[in-house]
């Protein structure tokens, strides 16, 4: 079997600044442990932990009561609440949340405050927020990386160009937002994968909407090209790099083979583009984008003239 490899941990801090809107989460108390770690990306409801049931506890997880835990727990008498809670929380779970609005007992912010662990309040029903905190707990503990080069949305292809500086990505990138096209980013591109499979682009919200052309300097490509001409993120499809025309060096003239190159950990198309001086590099790229749309719905032209040239080379070799 082979071995699964663990997740950098994430602070609960973390988790709440970047998503607290989008999970509508409120601190109600322990904000001293905010800097606690969260081990593993999913949810967990501790209602065998709160009947008295230890020995298996997923304590690494988000916490998450809901109106079972909530209306067990007030059936209780007031002191066996407060032990049930102190035995909860020494467990030291990176936090817990109360959905439905619930509000938590005065018992059970005592203990949080005790054990430093923080306690948030959330309007979701729990299936709701357990769904959506997996989704965003996914993406924080998703492996990241940067790429170097400039990333382009082609008709729905999200390509990487890259090349020595002043090898011409910018003025490429240029062509084809003027083509209609979208920027994703420009010259870094940050990379995550998603679901062990997907490598999503997207760019630094720094520098999000501009652009850096050498010779007249920072321009808005929002302000210019209009807003359709920003994509926030995109699944990377294709990696073109560009490269300098060298007199006698080999390149592919059929495209019979597909080059690949892993990006954290997933192999992605890739073509070299040889540049010289007149040569269009955004319809270039263009095509190269156009033709790996067309090879990911099974159509490969190069592999079609192949197969009718060896068809009808076939009965001359029997002649």
């Amino acid at each position: 079997m082979p071995r699964i490899k663990k997740h950098d941990p994430v602070s609960v801090e973390r988790f709440y600044t970047e998503y607290a809107g989008a999970l509508q989460l409120k601190l109600v108390a322990g904000a001293a442990g905010l800097r606690r770690l969260i081990g593993e990306p999913t949810v967990n409801r501790p209602g065998l932990v709160i009947s008295g049931f230890t020995r298996y506890f997923a304590k690494e997880r988000v916490q998450v009561i809901g109106n079972a835990e909530a209306v067990f727990l007030k059936s209780l008498p007031p002191e066996e609440q407060i032990k049930r809670y102190a035995v909860f929380f020494s467990h030291k779970v990176p936090c817990l949340v109360f959905s439905r609005n619930l509000q938590p007992h005065k018992f059970c912010l005592q203990a949080a405050e005790k054990y430093r662990t923080p306690v948030f309040r959330c309007p979701m029903v729990t299936m709701k927020f357990i769904n959506q905190a997996t989704l965003a707990l996914e993406n924080l503990f998703a492996p990241r990386g940067t790429e170097m080069g400039s990333m382009v949305d082609i008709l729905g292809v999200g390509v990487i160009i890259r090349g020595e500086s002043g090898i011409g990505k910018s003025e490429s990138v240029l062509a084809l937002l003027d083509r209609g096209y979208s920027l994703v980013a420009d010259d870094i591109t940050k990379v995550t994968l998603v679901d062990g499979r997907e490598v999503m682009g997207t760019s630094s919200e720094v520098i999000r909407d501009h652009m850096e052309v050498r010779g007249i300097g920072i321009i808005n490509v929002a302000a210019m090209f209009g807003i359709k001409s920003i994509r926030r993120e995109k699944r990377v499809d294709l990696v073109v790099t560009l490269k300098s025309w060298t007199e006698g060096e080999e390149v592919d003239r059929l495209g019979l083979e597909q080059e690949s190159v892993q990006i954290l950990g997933v192999d992605i198309p890739h073509i070299t583009i040889p540049v010289r001086p007149g040569r269009d590099l955004g319809r270039l790229i263009e095509v190269a984008a156009f033709q790996t749309k067309l090879k990911s719905a099974g159509y490969n032209a190069a592999q079609e003239l192949n197969t009718r040239l060896i068809a009808q080379m076939a009965p001359e070799a029997q002649a």
